[in-house]
């Protein structure tokens, strides 16, 4: 159990955050105009951002709605992942089933 937890907190959640943030980032890219989003290889990119990021960012923004029209879903969902990975997983989690030798 302890080998998934590791791959769940290392490879996973780790994954997901660095989707997020060049999610960001790509987006800003665009409304800056260094991106063209008329471009077919920049749409698709951006496709594929939106579509891995948009099912963990739509909850979070009907909780939180944009602040001066700034969107915060991102940097929260980067906070509980965090959270997730230091608290949860290795703070309860690891200890917990190493102590029970699993």
């Amino acid at each position: 159990m302890i080998p998934l937890l590791h791959f769940i907190d290392v490879v996973i959640i780790d994954l997901i955050k660095w989707v997020v943030i060049i999610s960001v980032i790509v987006s800003w890219l665009v409304a800056f105009g260094i991106i063209n989003s008329y471009n077919d290889f920049a749409r698709s990119v951006l496709q594929f951002l939106e579509a891995i990021t948009e099912p963990m960012l739509r909850p979070i923004r009907r909780l939180v709605p944009p602040v001066n029209g700034v969107d915060l879903s991102p940097l929260l969902l980067i906070i509980f992942l965090i959270f997730l990975q230091w608290v949860v997983i290795r703070g309860w989690l690891i200890p917990l089933f190493a102590q029970n030798g699993l």
